[in-house]
């Protein structure tokens, strides 16, 4: 996708795919987007995503001003988890991306989607980046677990399964769900930055969720430009970290290397733990949303 930004296009990417936010060439209707992307989003939320999420919010200001300015966040955000926000012009290569990630680095989109595309976008902007991603790295242990994903991702790129460790990135980061006191709740930024899918995620009777098992999610076929079929739920985010960080992958890829053919994302099997059978009423009946937001 061609990306219309010229302090973007002035810009040549250093070797690790960073440019300059340049944050005071953002115009006043760039920071009206934020604004109106950030409270309609909040209000479609309501209490469906996890605590942490919100807390995260709320550490950081991310609902003052307009567009965040990275310099900003990563003066609170690095003093709570070590993390920080760089801005890249776009999707970067799997080496890099893992390459910041393990070093406590979070790569985001410069630009803010235009006014045609406020309910979907097809590559990841600055709303979907930091609204989604960035409150959940103010908490300690899903900040270990981004790392770790990071540090794992630059060891299986001699194993040939960047697409097995990319499915667990898929359903965790992206579209997780994690069960908690208060009910089963959004962690995953693709949800959380969704305004369509946070609702049917939790409360659509169509998909799937099954509890998280590694393996089972990195065999699993996802969905890039419509609502998942299946969503896989944690029960906490300890659990998540150790499982990573625990786990040998080396043994995992060699078994895997071999697998041609992912798991249909319809499909329940017996080894399962299943909080609910999904109807698959939305996928049979071919969509409604082909492009969803965030």
């Amino acid at each position: 996708m061609a990306i219309d930004d010229p302090i973007i296009a002035a810009q040549k990417p250093r070797a690790d795919f960073t440019i300059d936010q340049v944050w005071d060439a953002y115009t006043e209707d760039e920071h009206a987007r934020w604004r109106e992307l950030y409270t309609r989003q909040i209000n479609v939320l309501a209490n469906r995503a996890v605590p942490e999420f919100y807390e995260g919010l709320e550490k950081l200001n991310l609902n003052e001003g307009g567009v965040p300015n990275f310099d900003l966040i990563n003066e609170k955000l690095h003093a709570l988890t070590g993390w920080t926000v760089v801005s890249v012009p776009h999707l970067v290569p799997d080496d890099v991306f893992f390459e910041h990630l393990a070093n406590r680095r979070f790569p985001a989109g410069r630009f803010i989607r235009g006014r045609n595309q406020m309910d979907y976008i097809q590559e990841p902007d600055i709303f979907h980046d930091v609204f989604g991603h960035v409150p959940m790295l103010t908490l300690p242990v899903f900040a270990d677990y981004m790392q770790a994903y990071g540090q794992g991702g630059l060891r299986s790129l001699k194993f040939d399964c960047l697409k097995n460790l990319a499915r667990l990135y898929w359903y965790t980061v992206e579209f997780g769900l994690i069960n908690t006191d208060q009910g089963m709740k959004i962690y995953g930024a693709g949800i959380a930055s969704s305004r369509t899918e946070s609702r049917f995620s939790l409360e659509d009777p169509s998909p799937h969720r099954i509890h998280f098992d590694l393996e089972r999610v990195m065999l699993t076929d996802y969905i890039i430009d419509d609502f998942q079929q299946i969503y896989f739920v944690i029960d906490s985010f300890e659990d998540l970290l150790k499982t990573t960080v625990d786990t040998d992958f080396a043994p995992i890829y060699e078994r895997l290397h071999d697998i041609h053919t992912a798991y249909p994302v319809s499909r329940i099997l017996e080894s399962d733990k299943v909080y609910n059978k999904g109807t698959q009423d939305y996928a049979m009946r071919g969509g409604r949303f082909r492009k969803k937001a965030g």
